[in-house]
């Protein structure tokens, strides 16, 4: 599945709520929800490689997964 990362979620990873999450990240935790997401729908929980935990907003387009935004918690 192809992951496409908002340029809005981009940037959000130079905020500090955001620090120490990659696009890398990112992209595990989108392809991690199984499933067809036709709506922008947050899914919590997910852990990047630095132990720091976060969100993600995403939906399913007929190219791929959309991550809309990224939330650091």
């Amino acid at each position: 599945m192809r992951v496409i990362i908002t340029e809005h979620a981009r940037k959000r990873l130079h905020d500090f709520r955001q620090d120490r999450i990659t696009i890398t990240d990112i992209i595990n935790a989108a392809t991690g929800v199984p499933g067809r997401i036709p709506t922008a729908t947050r899914f919590r929980g997910f852990f990047a490689r630095s132990g720091r935990m976060f969100d993600i907003v995403a939906k399913d387009i007929p190219t791929g997964r959309l991550v809309i935004t990224v939330i650091g918690k």
